[in-house]
Order: C-alpha cells, then sequence, then structure tokens
C-alpha cells in the first residue's frame, strides 16, 4: 500500500467539473470520479454545504480527503465526496450564502469581488491519495477514521472493487425508489443510497461473502444475476408468508430462501402458527418466528426467562436437587428449565419451573 500526501487546489478540483445525474460526477479535469454511477447521492442539507463554503472563504482548514488511485491512473473519491461537490457546486454557480467575507446577504460565488474569488480559488486541500491491492485498499479504508458523512462498509467495498456493473447496480439497488426499494422495503432494513440494498442483495446471493462476489465479477458489465437472485427471494417471501408484518424487516431471508426455496411449504399452515406465536408472551423476539417456523430453531425466538423469584422458589421446593441425577448444587450452578416443555405448549410460570444442573439442562436442550 502506497499511501501519499497531495495539496491540490479548489481551481484545479472544480476545472471540468459535471454532474451527470445518474451518470456520475467528475472534476480535476475529468481525472476524478466524485460520484461514480453507484454511489450515493448528495446527502448535506443547506446549513451543512453553506458551512464548508464559509470555511474555504476564511480559509480555515477542512478534514482531508481519501481519493483511491484507479488502474488506469484515474482517481476516485473514498472520503471527501459531500465537501468536494458543495464546494463545486458553489463556484458553478448552484448556490448563494450568507456572510461570506462580511457580506450581510446572500452572495453567489459570480458576484464576490475577483480577489475574493481568488481566495477561494486558490484555497489548498489536502489529499492523501493511496494506491495498492484491492484487499490492501480494503482493509486501510476500514481502519482510517473517515470524517463528516461516514462511508458505510459498502461504499467502501464498492471504490475499492470498482467494476463497470456497479454503474448499473445503482438503476436497481441504488437510488432513492430503485426498484430494489420498491419490492424489499418491507423485508430489507436501511437505505438505498446508503448502499444497505446492494449489500444485502450481494450477501443473499453469495452466502454473506460480499468480497468474493464483487472480486469475481470486477469485469463483468451487467447485474441481471443479481437482480434476478434478488427479485425471487422477495417473491419466495411473498409466496409463503402470505400475511405481511413488520418484523419481517430485517429477517435473514437469504439463507432462508437457499435452504426452503424447494420445500414442500404450506402457506396458510405456516401463517397460522406465526399468527398463535405473535400472540405468545413467552416469545420474546417475534423477528425470529420467521426462521423458527421453517428450522425450529428456538433460540431465535428469545423464550422469556424464568424470572429469579420464581427460580428461587423452584430450587427451595427441590432442596437443590437436581432431579435428572439426584446431585446437590448452589442455585448459582442450577437454571431454571420448562417441566413440559415451552414447544410443547408448557408456559413460562412459577408451576412449570424446576431447576437443573447446568451440565443435565445442556444435555436436555441438546435432545
Amino acid at each position: 500500500m502506497k499511501i501519499e500526501l497531495k495539496k491540490i487546489t479548489v481551481r484545479d478540483l472544480t476545472e471540468g467539473y459535471s454532474d451527470d445525474g445518474e451518470g456520475g460526477v467528475t472534476g480535476y479535469r475529468g481525472q476524478l470520479d466524485i460520484r461514480p454511477p453507484y454511489q450515493r447521492e448528495f446527502v448535506y442539507n443547506d446549513a451543512q454545504r453553506n458551512a464548508v463554503v464559509d470555511t474555504v472563504s476564511k480559509g480555515f482548514p477542512l478534514n482531508v480527503m481519501y481519493w483511491a488511485v484507479r488502474d488506469d491512473g484515474r482517481f476516485e473519491i473514498i472520503d471527501g465526496q459531500q465537501r468536494t461537490i458543495a464546494i463545486a457546486r458553489y463556484v458553478q454557480g448552484k448556490f448563494s450564502v450568507r456572510g461570506l467575507f462580511g457580506y450581510r446577504e446572500n452572495r453567489a460565488f459570480h458576484r464576490l469581488q475577483k480577489d475574493e474569488q481568488e481566495k477561494i480559488l486558490n484555497y489548498p486541500l489536502h489529499v492523501y491519495l493511496c494506491t495498492g491491492s484491492d484487499s490492501d485498499r480494503l482493509k486501510w479504508f476500514q481502519t482510517i477514521n473517515i470524517a463528516g458523512e461516514k462511508l458505510t462498509l459498502q461504499e467502501i467495498r464498492n471504490a475499492v472493487f470498482y467494476a463497470p456493473w456497479l454503474g448499473r447496480a445503482k438503476r436497481d439497488f441504488s437510488r432513492r425508489g430503485c426498484p430494489a426499494y420498491e419490492i424489499g422495503k418491507g423485508y430489507v432494513k436501511g437505505s438505498p443510497i446508503r448502499q444497505d440494498y446492494l449489500e444485502r442483495a450481494i450477501q443473499w446471493i453469495n452466502q454473506g461473502d460480499v468480497v468474493g462476489y464483487m472480486n469475481r465479477r470486477k469485469e463483468e458489465t451487467d447485474t441481471d444475476e443479481l437482480w434476478s437472485h434478488f427479485e425471487s427471494v422477495i417473491n419466495w417471501i411473498d409466496a409463503t408468508f402470505t400475511e405481511y408484518r413488520k418484523e419481517m424487516k430485517g429477517v435473514d431471508w437469504g439463507s432462508l430462501y437457499d435452504e426452503f426455496k424447494d420445500a414442500s411449504l404450506d402457506p396458510a399452515e405456516i401463517e397460522e402458527e406465526v399468527a398463535k406465536l405473535m400472540m405468545d408472551d413467552d416469545v420474546t423476539k417475534k423477528a425470529g418466528i420467521y426462521q423458527y417456523v421453517l428450522t425450529r430453531n428456538e433460540s431465535k425466538l428469545n423464550i422469556r426467562s424464568f424470572t429469579p423469584a420464581q427460580k428461587r422458589t423452584a430450587y427451595e421446593k427441590q432442596r437443590g436437587v437436581c432431579p435428572p441425577c439426584d446431585e446437590v448444587f448452589r442455585i448459582e450452578d442450577m437454571e431454571g428449565d420448562h417441566i413440559d416443555p415451552w414447544s410443547q405448549g408448557g408456559a413460562t410460570t412459577a408451576d412449570n419451573c424446576q431447576m437443573l444442573c447446568k451440565p443435565c439442562n445442556r444435555r436436555k436442550s441438546s435432545k
């Protein structure tokens, strides 16, 4: 990994600045991808945007920026996108700012005096240029303290594993109102423009290995495979779970689809069980119901535990004796257990509580 600190003026940064909407944003004489097509939209609010310009006008330092050096010799912003776009838009006259250089009213760049314009254009930005292998850059960008609007891990991956197909991915996964959001907003947490939907889609198609998938597809240009799989998962969810509930958002649907997409399932029976479990006070993690009804893994439900008072009462009744092994234990070495298992209708109540030593309870739980 090679890291080089470089000073770049606002004049150089904004020369050739172009915002092509969905096609991306470039600057630095066309050599810098400020917002590649797959990256998030501009997210600074007016106050943040104006503060950047005010800082530059006063000559105060901005935080350093990070650019990746690509194989073709061009650059791509890793951190500093929002600041860069704010500065460039101001220089292009896209908005005005109140209070610059002592003016009481709003002033656009073209309304400043020549020397005031020059002060902004000559302002030096400190940029780290980062060159290295994909794995080196990924590790480094994950450890640096990125300021401002923090990058998500997927945004960092996008920059490190840049590929032509990522540009097309934005159309489906990484913009406001994108197709992935429209069909998946009830099941996927996060924001498309922060790359959460793209990350989830890749996790679903490659069993959680995002880097492996991106690295393998670096030379490809389309996202048909990724979209088709994402759509298949959503369609399977809709067909399997006929009633929507807010607890469905954020479930690990990708792994459930992989395991059960070809299973013979009865949606009516599944819905009946889901509804019953939703009303069960002993189930404290309602989102886990969707994994439980397919996998039968009770740990996904976080079944309500016996209270300390209930466990103390059972311990005293048993006089500290563990029924399976008939040995005496301290209460600290025992655990509360359902006499009638929860899965067979046993409730988490005092009359259904017994104390087992930890080894016996583990053996019972593993059966």
